[in-house]
């Protein structure tokens, strides 16, 4: 059992869990500490490619977030059943998001399966008391698919929807068949397609590129926008919701959230928007955005936006099923 217990954890162990023993502790001067440490996870990952395994060990903390707030920090490491030994004391972040938080994972996956699966709570607590919905208030993430892939000499999470989320798809759209140059904005035509129940993936070529600045605008009648982009001098994917609809409700809510992110020969954005939600997932899940979003009016219009000549190197639409029961 791994407990958390104020700014670290606890091990224990049992043999018939009803007598514990306290086995070690984690944490003291490792990893992020803006704030509390809680809903823990401790589990073994198979590298992507290879035998190896580690074991990561997931701890939220509220607050401490990256960029504000609620967030989930990861470790990687040996555990032999009694202390958890970390390949480095720097944290990592499961989401860089705001809203992704308290999240653990399935622990009843059949062995012949084999998948590790992820849910987490879609919100902050920034702000998760106040947002503007009626009837419900918060949602939690589509489930995810977790592995570990080698960066560097490290290790570190991969995210991606689960396959079973494939079914939800309805229609397919492809809006050209060639790559596409193009320099400022362009509107990206989407058909019958709605922007607030879909799923997008669009890719850029980064050989051809020179921008700075490459990414896309989810815009609505009222001028809201909700910007997701890569920012080359800077190393940086980022979500810009300073004007993306209502936002009064908190101090808290409007801004950019930000990680920063090596981008290779393409950059690949695989997006899951609802009428709240947009869940972008970068280059296969090698970096994962959950934002909570509050347009005004339902976004209508795509624009891929650069501020030199630029590359589309593809781009899909899927309009989704609904699941809420009316």
């Amino acid at each position: 059992m791994i407990l958390a217990v104020h700014d670290r954890v606890h091990i224990y162990s049992s043999p018939d869990l009803l007598d514990w023993r306290f086995e070690s502790e984690f944490g003291n001067g490792i990893g992020a500490h803006g704030g509390v440490w809680e809903c823990p996870d401790l589990f073994e990952l198979k590298v992507t490619g290879s035998d190896i395994s580690r074991w990561v060990m997931f701890v939220s903390i509220n607050p401490g977030g990256p960029d504000g707030g609620s967030a989930t920090q990861y470790f990687t490491g040996e555990f032999d059943g009694h202390k958890f030994v970390p390949d480095n004391t720097n944290e990592k972040w499961v989401d860089s998001g705001r809203d992704n938080y308290a999240g653990v994972t399935w622990s009843n996956v059949p062995e012949s399966d084999g998948r590790r699966l992820f849910i987490g709570w879609m919100s902050n607590w920034d702000y998760a008391t106040v947002v503007p919905t009626a009837v419900w208030r918060s949602a939690t993430t589509v489930p995810r698919e977790l592995s570990l892939f080698t960066k560097g000499k490290e290790y570190s999470l991969l995210s991606n929807p689960v396959q079973e989320l494939v079914s939800l798809r309805k229609n397919v759209y492809k809006p050209f068949r060639e790559p596409q140059k193009y320099s400022g904005e362009m509107e990206i035509i989407t058909d019958s397609i709605s922007l607030m129940q879909c799923e997008m993936i669009i890719e850029f070529s980064m050989i051809e590129s020179e921008s700075d600045s490459i990414g896309i605008i989810l815009e609505n009648n009222l001028n809201e926008q909700l910007v997701i982009g890569f920012a080359g001098n800077q190393k940086k994917i980022f979500v810009d919701r300073t004007k993306a609809g209502r936002s009064a409700f908190s101090e808290k809510f409007a801004g950019i959230s930000s990680s920063e992110y090596e981008a290779g020969d393409s950059l690949k954005f695989r997006i899951l928007m609802d009428a709240s939600s947009s869940e972008l997932f970068v280059d296969n899940g090698k970096l994962v955005m959950t934002n909570i979003v509050f347009p005004t009016e339902s976004y209508t219009k795509l624009k891929a936006f650069s501020n030199s000549e630029a590359t589309l190197k593809n781009v899909v639409f899927y309009s989704l099923k609904s699941i809420w029961q009316k």
